[in-house]
């Protein structure tokens, strides 16, 4: 077993983990603030100890297509970015959601609109969890708020992504990104071998043993409308199976809480903070945390807000999973936002504020 902790940032330790997971290759193109994956990845030269292909794409738009291709023929196969250049990646997103092509993306954002600012930001969130490309679509979205998890859902990212034939994102932040932390690693694991691709893939499109099954194909086009409005009814059906089984939350100090602090990624870790100071003072405040962005954890929040008051939601932008909060406690609940943008983190102290101000009655 690894019992070893290593100090590193969040980037480094999603490089480390894709070689210890097996993945077979990432494509991806450097911007700031995630450029580390791959610089992480270069040194390290995975392709001569487990093979791993590691390539610079010419453009964001050529890595999604790699990803496209890889997926495809039951790879492991992945890619990172930032927010400007993962917005570039949608027409690729729906296409390969609509082939049903497997493969993990990751987001460290940044502040935006357009090329915005390099510094954290949380202003994907709507990209992420609705669907940036055309059509009917989802894809997994897990949100770290540690290096450690950073590490950790590498490996859980292909899991899913596998599972259930759809491309899963990490969406973390410039914060967690560039923070450094102790980590423990996964285990090496070797990659798979084409024989076992053939028997858990039987759709990819790896040319093997092709006397023992017809050749697949994947394309998103379907010119018949009674055929494409079939192919829409099963993946909104697979998506239903993901939202009843695939939900991950994080509730602390909940159970008697009047008041309830919700946020993701980074922002759950300040507003923990803001809790704890909360708590000193004498407020019953509790905090909630997505880990599943898409599918949104809705049954836990409603149960974590059955006796609070009121909810203030905790973001780096102008208020986007706010919207999701409110449908899931039915808008029975009050909720309020506080946000940053343009790349500022608050400080836990101006969350406290923010409470007393606008969701505190008494």
């Amino acid at each position: 077993m690894n019992d070893e902790y290593v100090l590193m940032k969040g980037n480094e330790a999603i490089a480390h983990a894709a070689i210890r997971c097996g993945c077979d290759g990432y494509f991806g193109y450097p911007i700031t603030p995630q450029s580390e994956v791959l610089e992480t990845l270069s040194l390290l030269k995975p392709w001569e100890t487990t093979g791993m292909v590691v390539l610079q794409a010419e453009s964001e738009v050529a890595a999604i297509n790699m990803l496209y291709g890889g997926g495809g023929s039951g790879k492991r196969v992945m890619t990172s970015s930032s927010s400007p250049g993962v917005a570039l990646m949608q027409e690729g997103f729906s296409y390969m959601a609509a082939c049903e092509i497997p493969a993990l993306i990751v987001n460290v954002q940044r502040g935006g609109p357009g090329l915005g600012t390099i510094q954290p930001g949380q202003c994907d969130y709507y990209q992420a969890t609705v669907g940036g490309g055309n059509g009917d679509y989802n894809v997994i979205v897990l949100a770290p708020n540690s290096v450690q998890e950073m590490a950790d859902f590498v490996d859980e990212a292909f899991k899913l992504a596998f599972k259930y034939r759809m491309p899963t994102m990490i969406l973390s932040d410039g914060v967690i990104g560039q923070m450094m932390e102790r980590v423990k690693l996964p285990e090496q694991k070797p990659r798979r071998t084409e024989e076992e691709i053939y028997q858990e893939c039987p759709w990819a499109t790896n040319g093997i043993n092709l006397k023992k099954r017809k050749p697949n194909f994947h394309s998103s086009l379907e010119s018949d409308p009674l055929l494409m409005d079939k192919r829409n009814e099963d993946l909104q059906a697979k998506y239903a199976k993901v939202k009843e089984c695939e939900t991950r939350a994080e509730a602390i100090n909940c159970e008697d809480a009047d008041y309830l602090l919700v946020g993701f990624g980074s922002m759950s870790r300040i507003a923990e903070e803001a809790m704890h100071i909360l708590r000193n003072e004498g407020y019953k405040v509790g905090l909630f945390r997505p880990i599943t962005l898409w599918p949104f954890p809705e049954k836990e929040l409603c149960k974590a807000a059955k006796n609070a008051k009121s909810i203030l939601v905790c973001e780096m932008n102008a208020g986007q999973m706010i919207s999701d909060v409110k449908l899931a406690v039915n808008c029975q609940v009050p909720c309020e936002h506080f946000g940053r943008m343009g790349g500022i983190v608050p400080d836990p102290v101006e969350i406290v504020e923010a409470m007393k101000q606008k969701t505190i009655k008494d």
